[in-house]
């Protein structure tokens, strides 16, 4: 008869704070390893679920009585106990006489045996450092020793013997242990082309982190939780409590009070407003700190060659990645440090530890070829893949400096993975490299505050965008956020990253909320010939660069009487790129005005009736219309993007229509021709829109468009409104059919 399966709800377990997600891994991985193989785990909301053939009873029974502890041991550590004579947490596990605790006398001996020269260094080094600490020695001779060139020159030679031993230490330990006593090692670190020793950001360096030393920690727990004097080394009277409360969360009396907590546990490190007084003491339940390094050996690392420049070896650990102060409330500049980010996957489905470890060993991701170095990078990694490895989220940590000086492990945030990949999130490889060069230019010396926030705001924007990619505001929120860097760059702010990149048509598609603003920047913005170069300060023969005067460090952004589009106001902008592209067109004798609709983007009747009536936000149209003139013109016309259409049938005022037959790039379908007279737009413009629609209208009837519409008195800002819908392009067929509606005994060529 098979054994019955319990499913055990520990509530002790969430994923966060980041030791009690790897007390969860702990939890799993002991399970596995030391009485039931078959055991599975996995994350439901905040909590972790364990099925095993142990009872509630026999689970507690076996980490209070048969669990083994790792042999977590750090030989190359000065804080290991090992370098200390009788070290009391090193020597007390070397002595005690239980079973369970066989496997960690081993370790502490293959310690030992690795040490030779590095041992015998350390004591020298100790003495001569005991030559200026003897009790009464005066402070002179004290100071007069420490600066004496002998002592200086025996110091140095035996701090380099020291070193050079613990530089050997490492590939010793490395190549002669094996199986358990390998897997801390593993953990801790890895090796460089050169031998050189590297530490992943989640034991710290080599597993210290500043003065604490996590091995003799581990150690001291122990010695906290178990009897190690006695035969059986059972638990002693807190251990159960302790327990209870690192299993099913039970609320505990008689926590460690200033024992080293470690990046683990923020919250209860202690420190400065951590109590109602200026400081406070950490707080920490023992088995915690155990259950969580325990947990921590499944994050094995490895040396991974990247394809970078150097070519050099990098560390590569599971998920693991760097630093970026994105996506998060309290996000600075200074928390971007060499330790970076860490993703903690989480998954739905229950997971056997083979399982688990392979899922650990996969934890690397790419882009194509390339590895994935920042946040923003996994986070388009991850929604592409879907959820195809079971992942249900990250838990996303950053390895930054908090209370003082202190490292620890903050949570920055969940990350959602989708259940299905979003094709439109292949538009964020658009801007790639782009985003590279625009993050170099923000973290020079000499970038203002208002480029990193700006690139902050991008990256925030973006990541966004990947939790959400079928929302068409997130793809506009980076749409926006992308014209506010063009704005920064425009005033020769970390303009060397140069303009946004050409992006694919898909992005309009992503982007349309089926509003009007929306249709109305897509039909000003992909206007030919392009309209960018009144926005942006463009080189005439590279048009994807910034034209630049000068050199070297004086190079700067080109003055360019082309560019008239300031971004401050919409109504503005609008006026003055038609008024730009008239006296382009009568410098060179031409008279249409040379602004024609790309295809399925051109302004639709209703749209402009609604931007005529005022109803329409002008501002937020035109920073999306900067924004998209970077779609890319060549391909546009290649891929079939389905714009949305407006729901009703409204048309603009009669008089309107009249001013935009006498302002067209091409004749009429029917040949006729009323061309583009800049009068006409001056006096509208300028407010006059009576005599603007009058001139229209002596220009219409000479071309045979005869109509009775006369014009109401209209105030100066409306006439100005009327002229920046002139911006907004129509078709040949739109225009033909305001030509009937204004003259309708007019016969007209039908359009296909």
């Amino acid at each position: 008869m098979p054994a019955m399966t319990h499913i055990h709800n520990l509530d002790g377990c969430a994923p966060t704070p980041l030791a009690h997600y790897l007390k969860a891994l702990g939890i799993l991985r002991l399970l596995a390893e030391q009485v039931d193989a078959d055991a599975r785990g996995w994350w439901e909301g905040d909590r972790f679920r364990v099925t095993s053939v142990l009872s509630r009873s026999e689970l507690e029974n076996f980490f209070l009585r048969i669990y083994e502890p790792s042999p977590l041991v750090a030989p190359w550590n000065k804080g290991s106990g090992f370098f200390t004579e009788a070290d009391p947490a090193l020597a007390q596990l070397e002595a005690a006489p239980g079973g369970r605790f066989e496997r960690f006398r081993i370790g502490i001996g293959a310690g030992r045996a690795i040490l030779g020269q590095i041992a015998a260094a350390d004591k020298q080094v100790r003495a001569i450092k005991a030559e200026v600490k003897i009790i009464g020695m005066a402070r002179a001779k004290r100071d007069a020793l420490r600066a004496s060139p002998e002592y200086k020159k025996r110091l140095a030679d035996a701090e380099r013997a020291f070193k050079q031993g613990k530089a050997e230490l490492i590939p010793r330990a490395r190549l002669m242990w094996r199986g358990v006593h390998r897997e801390w090692a593993d953990a801790a670190m890895s090796l460089s082309d050169d031998g050189t020793p590297r530490y992943p950001a989640l034991l710290g360096t080599g597993g210290n982190d500043g003065n604490l030393d996590f091995t003799n920690n581990f150690m001291q727990r122990l010695g906290e939780i178990f009897d190690l004097a006695s035969a059986e080394g059972g638990a002693l009277s807190n251990g159960a409590a302790w327990l209870s409360g690192a299993l099913w969360g039970n609320p505990i009396c008689g926590c460690q009070s200033g024992a080293a907590v470690g990046q683990f546990l923020p919250g209860t490190a202690g420190g400065a407003n951590n109590a109602n007084g200026p400081d406070a003491e950490s707080i920490l339940n023992p088995f915690d700190f155990v259950l969580m390094l325990e947990g921590s050996l499944l994050f094995r690392i490895h040396s991974s060659r990247r394809l970078d420049a150097a070519g050099l070896s990098q560390i590569s650990s599971p998920f693991a990645l760097g630093g970026h102060a994105t996506g998060y409330a309290s996000a600075a500049n200074g928390d971007e440090s060499a330790r970076g980010e860490q993703w903690m996957p989480l998954w739905g489905q229950p997971m056997t530890m083979p399982e688990l470890r392979h899922l650990f060993s996969e934890g690397r991701a790419q882009i194509g070829a390339l590895p994935v170095r920042q946040p923003l990078d996994l986070a388009k990694a991850i929604s592409t893949l879907g959820a195809a490895r079971g992942i249900s989220s990250f838990q996303r940590f950053g390895f930054i400096q908090r209370n003082g000086q202190s490292n620890l492990a903050v949570p920055l945030g969940r990350f959602q993975v989708p259940d299905h990949v979003v094709p439109a999130l292949a538009c964020i490889d658009d801007l790639g490299p782009w985003l590279t060069r625009l993050r170099r230019e923000t973290r020079s010396d000499h970038a203002p505050a208002s480029l990193r926030l700006l690139e902050r705001r991008l990256s925030d924007a973006i990541l966004q965008v990947t939790q959400r990619p079928s929302d068409a505001g997130q793809w506009q929120s980076v749409l926006l956020a992308l014209a506010g860097v063009e704005a920064a760059m425009k005033s020769g702010i970390g303009f060397k990253a140069q303009p946004v990149p050409p992006l694919r048509p898909e992005w309009a598609g992503a982007a349309d909320d089926q509003s009007v603003e929306f249709r109305l920047a897509l039909a000003l913005a992909l206007q030919s010939p392009s309209v960018r170069r009144h926005w942006l300060p463009l080189d005439r023969k590279q048009p994807g660069r910034f034209a630049t005067a000068g050199t070297g460090v004086q190079v700067r952004i080109a003055r360019d009487s082309g560019v008239v589009m300031t971004g401050r106001n919409g109504i503005d902008d609008a006026i003055v790129l038609i008024e730009r592209r008239l006296v382009e067109t009568s410098q060179q004798g031409n008279r249409h005005l040379p602004l024609q609709a790309a295809p399925r983007a051109f302004a639709h009747p209703a749209d402009l009736a609604a931007w005529l009536s005022g109803s329409v936000d002008a501002d937020q149209t035109m920073v999306l219309a900067r924004a998209l003139m970077a779609l890319d013109l060549e391909l546009w016309p290649q891929q079939i993007i389905e714009i949305s259409r407006p729901k009703t049938r409204a048309k603009p005022p009669d008089a309107w229509m009249a001013i935009r037959l006498a302002l067209l790039p091409w004749s009429l379908p029917d040949g006729r021709d009323p061309g583009a007279d800049p009068a006409i737009y001056r006096r509208l413009s300028g407010g006059d829109a009576a005599t603007a629609f009058e001139l229209a209208r002596r220009r219409l009837r000479s071309k045979g468009i005869n109509t009775s519409v006369r014009v109401a008195a209209v105030a100066p800002e409306v006439a100005r409104r009327w002229a920046s819908a002139i911006a907004f392009p129509v078709t040949p067929k739109t225009a033909a059919a305001f030509a009937r509606c204004l003259d309708p005994t007019t016969v007209q060529e039908n359009l296909k």
